[in-house]
């Protein structure tokens, strides 16, 4: 039925149980994963009443360490789906992963044309403490732009 699964991760809880779901459905598919990172090129906005001058820019050095995080999460779930294969789950699975930079939102709805997706898997919120209640805002955007299933975990 799903051919190729799009996995939205940023490394929270929620991004995790959503990594279980996208390879159990991955398994009994046969379909492959695209897992993707989007970093966002700047900090977001907060609102502190401060004129924007004096608020600190991200340097470089930040970027890089967001790019390391985001290769750490990626390498993470490929070792825990190459776990999987020599158990015998997810043989014919294969993975593909995008580090990009944008808005997390509009990228990930982006790839789901680029890449030919079929059903997106994603936590309902991720790390960001400032997300909604219920439902992260990159969640809610995706699930209003994505012309695709999208799949939300809790």
């Amino acid at each position: 039925m799903y051919n190729q699964i799009l996995l939205p991760t940023d490394g929270s809880e929620n991004s995790k149980r959503a990594d279980k779901h996208a390879l159990w459905i991955a398994d009994k598919s046969n379909a492959d994963i695209v897992i993707i990172y989007v970093i966002e090129p700047h900090f977001p906005v907060i609102a502190t009443g401060l004129p924007i001058s004096t608020l600190p820019t991200p340097d470089e050095r930040f970027y890089e360490e967001i790019r390391n995080e985001g290769k750490q999460i990626i390498a993470n779930f490929r070792k825990e789906l190459d776990d999987l294969q020599c158990k015998g789950i997810c043989k014919n699975t294969n993975l593909k992963s995008i580090l990009i930079e944008g808005k997390p939102s509009t990228e990930i709805v982006n790839v789901l044309d680029k890449e030919d997706i079929d059903l997106v898997v994603m936590g309902a919120s991720g790390r960001h403490g400032l997300d909604r209640f219920v439902i992260g805002s990159v969640t809610e955007r995706v699930v209003r732009n994505a012309r695709k299933p999208v799949m939300v975990i809790p």
